[in-house]
């Protein structure tokens, strides 16, 4: 696969990361849909292990997501802005500590917007709780289980 086939998966791939945080986009299966386009254009063991582990973690994920509340994000007044800083920080955290720290990533990103937003710590907090209770813990378990495909793609691409 040439250099520029990659980086268009890659675009893909990076599209389905701020998918996930948009309503309405299918972040999770255009992440999946770009490690599927890798696999079938170049056919390695290693490709298609990595397609396996992705369709396997995307039905976890989904699992887990029906198990959590239903996503009533609008309801709790959460805005775009604060699903961005969400997941900035989601993504920081996951590139600073390795993995696990996608979770308090996402819960700092969160805090920081809700934080700028309202001005006070006790709201924020309170905030933060909220939109974790609407929807938010359902968003972040999409977010880990893209973030662990897009880097067991990253590492399959670069390590080769």
């Amino acid at each position: 696969m040439g250099v520029w086939d990659l980086l268009l998966v890659g675009l893909v791939i990076l599209l389905g990361l701020y998918g996930v945080l948009l309503p309405a986009v299918p972040g999770s299966l255009l992440v999946w849909a770009g490690v599927m386009w890798w696999a079938l254009t170049d056919p390695q063991p290693v490709d298609w292990w990595i397609l396996v582990g992705a369709t396997a973690l995307m039905f976890v994920s989904q699992g887990v997501r029906w198990a959590l509340p239903p996503r009533r994000l609008r309801a709790s007044r959460t805005t775009h802005r604060t699903l961005t800083y969400a997941g900035a920080g989601s993504t920081l955290g996951f590139v600073l500590l390795p993995v696990v720290g996608a979770i308090p990533g996402f819960l700092a990103g969160l805090y920081l917007a809700e934080r700028l937003r309202l001005g006070r710590r006790a709201e924020a907090v309170a905030a933060v709780r909220t939109v974790m209770r609407s929807g938010g813990s359902s968003v972040l378990a999409e977010l880990f289980t893209c973030q662990l495909i897009a880097a067991a793609w990253m590492g399959a691409v670069f390590g080769a």
